[in-house]
């Protein structure tokens, strides 16, 4: 078993509604990146977000309304993913993730990504950047870039669609970080029908927008251009790792015809549509990449571990469950403007809490002994030092046992 770390820099109150100022945000990753450095996780993961979600809330289609503060703080990922290189010996650096409708769209992001791939073999010649990429979690940050509905037909069928831009994006996206050259008329054409769609309904209301009961409805696309390319094109692209962001079976398929993209998932998803996609990627998984194995499906969760010194392994269990409880409902509050006790319970249910026994014994009930974890200890949490020694106590009561 692997274990990762991922850092949301996520700019919110805490249960006691304190809210750190961006520098003491700041100061609060340096210390816990170079602890996981020092502890030896391998990739510390970065959560990315573009523009403010404060700001978004005055618009008329806000995501998320009652969210206090700021969803996260890394809005350039190259700049902060160099700046924690030259701050650490070991541990790599990845995205979770970079949207590539967003900050100039799928060209300008991959000329970004490959010159920052170049800036760190000045730093390492073995340490690797891992760029995990999507269409994005909330729509706003995409919208200012263009990513809209352009007429009633893409109006009805948008949802299904913008995961069909997604598929454009990412096309173009590999493509230029491969090396090709190539013009906008070779990329995919996105042609609707029936099967993007998850009802008849949904499906009849794109067809009467189009005026008719077609079989198919082709959709122009959204990037036009001459033949490009990207500088610079002589960079170490075995420094690179991609990882899609997408539950997608259709997607995975697709961006590994082009290159070695290995998946995310979260801690919550269920055990059979993992197994489903380790089956299905087994299969389809670009053979550049070597042969899939589960390490490349990195797996987020919820780490609540108390290991505070002078309580007893009752008061450490029932302290992290208490921690657990307040940082969750939080989070649900500040996502959805209400307490859901059935939702924090569910999210209790998928997260690792306890003292260390507790925390190894769920990991040996959940996890496949290969597998490989993105461990995220900063969850509603700002005080920096705890969530230090809760990442000591990770790697010295917790991890020995696992690997035992």
């Amino acid at each position: 078993m692997e274990f990762d770390i991922f850092f949301s820099i996520s700019q919110t109150p805490d249960h006691n509604g304190f809210t750190p100022s961006e520098s003491e945000m700041f100061a609060n990753y340096y210390a816990q990146l170079e602890a996981a450095d020092r502890l030896g996780f391998g990739v510390a993961w970065l959560a990315q977000a573009h523009l403010s979600t404060h700001t978004q809330q005055s618009n008329s289609q806000p995501v998320v309304p009652h969210w206090k503060g700021e969803v996260g703080l890394c809005t350039d990922f190259c700049l902060l993913a160099l700046e924690s290189f030259r701050r650490t010996k070991n541990i790599d650096v990845g995205s979770a993730v970079i949207s590539i409708l967003a900050s100039g769209g799928p060209i300008a992001q991959a000329e970004r990504i490959a010159n920052t791939v170049q800036f760190l073999s000045h730093i390492s010649s073995t340490r690797k950047l891992h760029v995990g990429f999507s269409a994005g979690r909330f729509e706003f940050m995409a919208r200012p870039y263009g990513i809209t509905p352009r007429n009633p037909i893409e109006k009805a069928s948008w949802p299904a669609l913008r995961g069909q831009i997604f598929m454009e994006a990412s096309e173009i996206f590999l493509r230029l970080l491969r090396g090709d050259t190539i013009h906008s008329d070779e990329i995919r054409s996105t042609i609707l029908t029936r099967s993007n769609f998850r009802s008849d309904e949904d499906w009849a209301a794109v067809q009467a927008a189009a005026g008719g009961a077609q079989e198919s409805i082709e959709i122009d696309r959204r990037y036009e251009f001459e033949e490009i390319s990207i500088v610079p094109k002589e960079w170490p692209r075995s420094q690179l790792e991609l990882v899609a962001g997408t539950h997608d079976p259709k997607a995975q398929t697709f961006v590994n015809s082009i290159l070695p993209v290995k998946v995310f998932n979260l801690s919550i998803t269920s055990p059979e549509l993992i197994d489903q996609t380790h089956d299905r990627m087994h299969e389809v998984f670009h053979p550049d990449g070597g042969d899939w194995q589960r390490r490349d499906m990195p797996r987020t969760t919820f780490v609540f571990l108390n290991a505070e010194e002078g309580l007893s392994p009752e008061e450490q269990s029932e302290a992290a469950h208490e921690e657990a409880r307040l940082a969750l409902g939080e989070y649900w509050k500040a996502l959805e403007g209400t307490l859901d006790p059935a939702k924090v319970e569910k999210a209790v249910n998928n997260a690792l809490i306890g003292n260390p026994a507790e925390v190894v014994a769920q990991i040996s009930e959940r996890f496949h002994p290969e597998d490989r974890l993105m461990c995220w200890f900063d969850f509603f949490n700002h005080d920096s030092d705890r969530v230090i020694r809760n990442m000591e106590a990770w790697w010295s009561e917790v991890v020995p046992h696992v690997e035992g």
